[in-house]
């Protein structure tokens, strides 16, 4: 780390540890706000029409400027640019990491990964439109003459994740055609959607890049033998089309070539939505909704590749992930979207961000020397408030939150949506604000409590305060607006990724798995455990499987 790194680094841990000129603590945020009326005009930032607050965090003019200074440091405009340029970003793979590309419209000057990329990603999106008005037109129907209105979806990872939570904040009654995903291996997730298939009806994507990925395959095979069930075994690849590069692999599986739509090794999984992976969106919302999402995180990338440092949303997002990460150290991160349909919003977020920037060592493998990244988690509001937000007020440890609210609703009930966000508002303000003992003590007096139950009581219903929250706003939840949402997020972390020194492109912790997975299958298979193969407990669990498979 050179010397510039070092005292920038310097400076923003020393923010979080010293005390402010006014005597108040660093991780204090009431403080900031009795002093400045304006707080929230300045610490509130936008692009388009989304509005990021982050005000409500113990971020002051000093710790900015430190952290300011150190993404200058880090060199995090350099990064951005060396990634929408095409440069091998993923330096671990040799790769370069161009989702932006896959978004960039036709003669875009900036990320659209040079003339060889850009022809590729538009002839794969121009296939892809072709495809879906044939199914939607009914000139592309299943064997027996039905159209198709069922999508089945089977990927895992990122080939899951992504397009399971962009269908459910997107799709209405208005869609073309229903999606349905397959993504764990367990068969009791295969049983839970037969009810709702038909087979003459149902087109089933396998996204795989290699097409060997082994739970994705395996629940292939499965689906695949039960389309031959009843359209017989020359007629069950009719149903289906590939989301892979392995051509010869689909093609050994069943799958002609023009039904194999590929997307580049420089698109990692858990930014793929925007390439071939997202062909059951095209087909469950139609290819109008896909462009618009994809315009909308064009928007986002030009914010991100545009406006300076102080003003730019992803880079703010990240520098506050660092501010509670390593200056205050906080360990966890919650999200809550106030809207059921990002319901699997934190699921995604989880794999971007978790599997993104949880890496051991810098780009020059050296250990880090600071925590990379919080565990992050969370479910819709106000759900979530009946649940972990107990311990996110009254816990001893701050949990900072994301809190990410709709202003309209796309339904007519009106008084849900205020009762929903009055709700979301209420939380971010309790987070804030607190109650004290005076004020619990007034509360039970105005109630008709006596003295003794009072005091017996306070401290119970004491809340500290000061807890740190983001909010994310946006008019509207539609393809635009959601675009911009996730590209803000991956955005968020490539910065990240400079801000540690790390790869966030890579994701060898999800190999080691699979390679430990292997002999442990065969083992299961043959029905024999190997001494010393594995450690005493991983052998005594395995016996004790074999045994209770063998009773059953």
């Amino acid at each position: 780390m050179g010397d510039n790194m070092s005292d920038a680094w310097a400076a923003v841990m020393a923010a979080g540890r010293m005390p402010r000129a006014d005597g108040t603590a660093p991780d204090t945020i009431r403080a900031l706000f009795a002093a400045d009326p304006q707080r929230f005009e300045r610490m509130s930032f936008r692009a388009d029409n989304m509005l990021l607050d982050i005000s409500k965090t113990a971020i002051d003019a000093r710790a900015m400027a430190a952290l300011l200074e150190l993404a200058r440091a880090a060199g995090v405009e350099e990064r951005r640019d060396a990634m929408a340029n095409g440069e091998h970003v993923n330096v671990t793979e040799n790769r370069r990491a161009l989702h932006m590309a896959l978004r960039a419209p036709v003669g875009a000057s900036r990320a659209s990964g040079g003339a060889a990329v850009a022809a590729e990603v538009h002839s794969t999106l121009g296939r892809m439109h072709a495809f879906t008005q044939a199914v939607h037109g009914g000139a592309l129907r299943g064997a027996t003459g039905n159209r198709f209105t069922h999508i089945l979806n089977i990927g895992i990872g990122g080939s899951d994740l992504g397009p399971v939570m962009a269908v459910r904040a997107l799709i209405n009654p208005a869609s073309p055609m229903q999606a349905l995903h397959l993504g764990n291996v367990d068969g009791h997730g295969w049983r839970a959607l037969l009810a709702t298939l038909d087979p003459t009806r149902t087109l089933v994507l396998v996204a795989s890049k290699t097409f060997t990925t082994q739970e994705t395959m395996a629940n292939a095979v499965l689906v695949k033998g039960w389309l031959a069930q009843t359209l017989g075994e020359d007629k069950a690849a009719s149903h289906m089309a590939a989301l892979s590069t392995n051509i010869q692999a689909c093609a050994d599986f069943g799958i002609p070539s023009e039904r194999v739509f590929p997307f580049g090794d420089y698109v990692g999984g858990r930014f793929s939505m925007w390439s071939a992976i997202g062909l059951s969106l095209a087909l469950a919302l139609g290819w109008d909704s896909f462009e618009r999402m994809l315009e909308g995180a064009r928007a986002m990338d030009l914010h991100f590749l545009r406006t300076p440092l102080a003003e730019n949303l992803p880079v703010l997002l990240a520098l506050t992930e660092i501010w509670h990460v390593n200056a205050l150290g906080l360990s966890h991160r919650a999200v809550l979207p106030y809207d059921e349909r990002l319901r699997r919003l934190p699921a995604h977020l989880q794999q971007l961000e978790m599997e993104s920037l949880g890496k051991r060592v810098t780009l020059r493998g050296e250990p880090v020397p600071q925590a990379t990244g919080p565990v992050v988690f969370g479910e819709p509001g106000s759900s979530a408030q009946h649940s972990f937000m107990q311990m996110v007020h009254q816990s001893p440890q701050p949990v900072p939150v994301d809190f990410i609210l709709i202003a309209r609703p796309d339904h007519p009930w009106t008084q849900n949506h205020r009762i929903l966000l009055a709700h979301g508002l209420a939380q971010a303000e309790g987070l804030l604000a607190g109650k004290n003992a005076d004020a619990v003590r007034a509360e039970m007096r105005a109630a008709g409590s006596d003295e003794a139950a009072i005091e017996k009581l306070v401290e119970h219903r004491v809340f500290p305060g000061d807890r740190p929250s983001t909010t994310i706003v946006l008019p509207r939840l539609e393809s635009f607006t959601f675009g911009q949402l996730i590209a803000l997020y991956e955005h968020k972390v490539a910065v990240l990724g400079a801000l540690w020194d790390i790869n966030p492109f890579d994701q060898w912790g999800v190999e080691l798995g699979k390679q430990l997975a292997n002999p442990l299958l065969a083992q299961l298979e043959e029905r024999v455990v190997k001494p010393g193969q594995h450690d005493g407990s991983t052998t005594g669990l395995l016996r004790e499987i074999l045994k209770l498979r063998a009773d059953g």
